[in-house]
């Protein structure tokens, strides 16, 4: 036992890890109208790019290169005020790597790119893997076991995967494996997606996670920069085309313990973010936040305690199957299942019910909001209703396709607030 983790560990120290955190997120709509995806705030204290850094943290990978290049100043911001305990001198460092032209005239323009835009960053760290994430996704993983699997297999490439119900699938890129996890097939984003053997009704889909050995990793970069009709992406290009030529291996993402599918969250949508935050009020959430071993690191404001005031009849301060992180102040109000980020100030005589609301947010007098999703920095008028009447909603703010209800400050009229 002792030595498969000096093994994992020797390994996870070759490793650099890159972060790609340049995408839009353009179907969370207004919440990444002026912040990148991997900024946008989740389960009540943290960002989103705070679980794969911390994965990395937490798996003795102490080399993290963030690639950022859409609207990232308080995703930039965040990273600098909340990831800089790692020590230089020690060779640890989480680096902002923006779209800076250092290699091209263009910005990136596709995941592949990114990387080879930054290639001559990336060999100067000298490493023997180069591990590739999503820095917008959810989840707890430890990517030493992924780089004990990946030497295992003797393996050019490996990717991380997850089983995914079939009707979802087409969404991901699906592969097909032989008995020793080999990747036969990969087809990103397929019409029509082919079933897992013996499980008709799964797919089994990349996480967008991938290990590389440096060298292939290099090579591959610069043969798909020379080619025209590529769009230099990961999924789209560099992994189809090395199926047949290199020996790239699945790595099957299970949780340790149980060996059932793993959590993991891709919270690109409205629903799917607000359904994500949801699940953390559960009793037993499967995301456990308050494992110990296991920590999420993440930027951390010094805030007073939460605080709930007036016990009247009709205007007690009281949250109920909720989380309420600190510096709320729940006044003479009743809050239900719902999550409150930090400084939320909830006024008297109003109910929140099923609604996740981001940091700095002023809910006015006899309010009434339900499956809601109230982005940071807005200012409720007093006695508003929503989630009651869908159609007025959407006359005024965003209704997703599940009913949940948007509301940014630029549709109260208000102005964002600094530091999104």
């Amino acid at each position: 036992m002792h030595t498969t983790k000096r093994f994992v560990s020797r390994m996870t120290r070759q490793t650099l890890a890159l972060v790609l955190a340049g995408g839009r997120g353009s179907r969370l709509h207004d919440l990444t109208k002026w912040r990148a995806k991997p900024a946008v705030p989740f389960g009540g204290k943290f960002r989103i790019i705070d679980f794969p850094l911390s994965n990395c943290v937490n798996s003795g990978i102490s080399q993290v290169g963030v690639i950022t290049q859409y609207k990232s100043h308080s995703l930039m911001r965040h990273i600098q005020r909340g990831w800089g305990f790692l020590r230089g001198e020690f060779g640890e460092f989480v680096e902002l790597l923006p779209a800076q032209q250092r290699i091209e005239t263009s910005w990136y323009v596709g995941t592949a790119n990114a990387v080879l835009q930054n290639l001559d960053i990336v060999r100067s760290h000298n490493p023997e893997y180069v591990l590739i994430l999503a820095g917008d996704h959810v989840y707890k993983m430890d990517y030493g076991t992924m780089l004990a699997a990946h030497v295992e297999c003797e393996a050019d490439v490996t990717i991380g995967c997850i089983e995914v119900p079939l009707e979802e699938a087409s969404a991901f890129g699906v592969m097909s494996v032989d008995d020793h996890l080999r990747i036969t097939e990969f087809e990103e984003k397929p019409a029509s997606p082919k079933p897992m053997p013996g499980q008709p009704d799964k797919a089994l889909a990349s996480m967008g996670i991938y290990v590389f050995n440096s060298q292939t990793l290099f090579d591959e970069l610069i043969r798909d920069h020379d080619l025209e009709n590529s769009s230099h992406d990961f999924g789209k290009d560099i992994i189809p085309s090395i199926i047949k030529r290199l020996r790239v291996c699945a790595f099957p993402f299970r949780d340790p313990t149980s060996n059932k599918v793993a959590y993991w969250r891709d919270v690109g949508t409205i629903d799917s973010l607000w359904q994500a935050n949801m699940e953390l009020i559960d009793v037993s959430p499967e995301l456990n936040l308050y494992d110990l071993h296991w920590p999420i690191w993440t930027y951390q404001e010094q805030l007073p305690p939460a605080k709930f005031i007036f016990a009247d009849k009709d205007r007690c301060g009281t949250a109920v199957d909720s989380m309420v992180a600190g510096g709320c102040i729940v006044s003479g109000s009743k809050v239900r299942h719902s999550l409150l980020f930090s400084q939320v100030h909830v006024h008297s005589y109003s109910t929140v019910e099923d609604t996740v609301v981001f940091p700095d947010v002023e809910i006015g007098r006899d309010c009434h909001i339900r499956n809601a999703l109230i982005d940071r920095g807005c200012r409720i008028p007093p006695g508003t209703r929503i989630g009651f009447d869908h159609e007025k909603d959407a006359q005024r703010f965003h209704v997703s396709p599940k009913g949940i209800v948007l509301v940014t400050p630029e549709m109260l009229g208000q102005d964002y607030p600094h530091g999104l």
